[in-house]
């Protein structure tokens, strides 16, 4: 696993045309924390995290993985450059291939060899429950078992910064409150900076340690989540 980074947008602004979409983002993620970034539609969380990505360029200001950094005004560091991970809303998995090809595809795009290659996806489905899963292809799959494939395929490469857009709003309620809970697990036992992008708040309260409310292109509000117990998460 590689050491842990922390996040940092300084000053960052992105538009559209005429169109701002954000507006001086200042922000600071902790090494291995998680982030949700929460808000209505048109907010601009999702553009911020195709920033975070590489995915997209900011207008201004500058965004800092560690003390590296990655974009500014006019530059940007690509996806493939940044040590990331990406789980989407709609799986964005291969029909054509297996579970296991389909996990294993960041691996092959390093070069990792086959032995390793194979005994890190096992790895990575085996953390997700989806060992029994490796040969099948993922029209054979639920819903949630093809978002648990998604995950295997982000964190397979042990990325030092994982991204979540909005990964479980295709599922119904009661299987994205399980799934919600299992990420949880998971990027706790891994350690990964995580950012988490949702318009759920209840969803982003389970999985997160802190809460960033967007509004107008801008942070409204940051909010540490509290456990039961009234103490930090």
């Amino acid at each position: 696993m590689h050491a842990f980074t922390s996040l940092s947008l300084q000053g960052v602004s992105f538009a559209f045309g005429n169109q701002t979409v954000l507006h001086q983002i200042d922000l600071h993620v902790d090494a291995g924390s998680i982030v949700a970034l929460l808000g209505p539609s048109g907010c601009g969380k999702s553009t911020l995290l195709r920033l975070l990505a590489g995915l997209a360029q900011p207008g201004g200001g500058e965004i800092f993985f560690g003390e590296h950094r990655v974009a500014m005004r006019g530059w940007s560091l690509p996806p493939e450059a940044r040590d990331i991970g990406m789980v989407f809303q709609d799986y964005a998995l291969w029909p054509h291939m297996t579970v296991a090809q389909n996990v294993a595809f960041p691996l092959r795009m390093r070069r990792v060899a086959r032995a390793e290659r194979a005994r890190r996806v096992m790895l990575a489905l085996e953390r997700v429950g989806l060992a029994p899963f490796a040969d099948r292809k993922p029209s054979g799959l639920s819903g949630g078992q093809q978002q648990r494939v998604a995950l295997a395929r982000a964190i397979v490469a042990e990325p030092r910064v994982l991204l979540f857009d909005e990964p479980l709003s295709n599922l119904d309620s009661e299987l994205r409150e399980s799934l919600c809970l299992e990420i949880r697990q998971l990027l706790r036992q891994l350690g990964t900076t995580a950012i988490y992008v949702t318009h759920d708040r209840h969803e982003a309260e389970m999985l997160a340690d802190r809460i960033v409310y967007l509004s107008g292109g801008g942070i409204a509000a940051i909010r540490s989540v509290t456990s039961a117990s009234g103490e930090p998460v």
